[in-house]
């Protein structure tokens, strides 16, 4: 059981030291580089959380640890588009700032209410990381990013991010691991 725990931290401690490693990459013009790294990131981030579940080694630290790592390897990618994909971002900019206003809502609230950021982890957000790392891995593998596959990430993010606001306004404590509205209103009446 310790080693699975230590695999399963190991894994996220990667996705952490990999966000600087991300951005060397990115302020050195090694694209080629930084997108193998990056769609690795992603796969780790998809593996990760399945690993401690299966191994039973979650852990509240794990969690917040979990979402930091996913937050830095998103944003990684995101400076990635502004660096080389900055005409795309110019002609999505409104759905881009769109995602950024709900984000900081979500952020501002939690921090207000809780003293930190949230950790949910819930289903919704699984199903926007998978379709955001789907966007972002591509997008460095292709020319150009795929109009379809962005409005898509950005339709099932917006959701994920207005579903974490309700929960936040929902919950009077911080939890994390809380699979969506439905469990969060549940453990309210409790």
């Amino acid at each position: 059981m310790q080693n699975a725990y230590h695999i399963v931290n190991g894994i996220t401690y990667y996705r952490l030291v990999a966000a600087p490693v991300l951005l060397l990459f990115i302020l050195t013009g090694q694209q080629d580089v930084f997108k193998w790294l990056l769609a690795l990131s992603f796969f780790t981030d998809a593996i990760d959380g399945y690993l401690a579940r299966r191994y039973k080694v979650v852990s509240v630290m794990g969690a917040k640890l979990d979402s930091i790592a996913d937050d830095l390897t998103v944003l990684m990618a995101i400076v990635g588009l502004l660096v080389w994909h900055w005409p795309f971002i110019v002609q999505e900019y409104a759905w881009v700032l769109l995602l950024l206003l709900l984000f900081l809502v979500q952020l501002s609230l939690a921090f207000i209410k809780y003293g930190r950021a949230t950790s949910f982890h819930t289903y919704l957000a699984k199903v926007a990381a998978v379709f955001q790392g789907i966007f972002l891995v591509l997008a460095f593998f292709q020319p150009s990013p795929s109009q379809g596959l962005f409005y898509v990430a950005v339709a099932v993010t917006a959701l994920d991010i207005i579903e974490e606001t309700i929960m936040v306004l929902l919950l009077p404590t911080w939890q994390a691991d809380v699979k969506g509205l439905h469990e969060a209103w549940k453990r309210r009446r409790e």
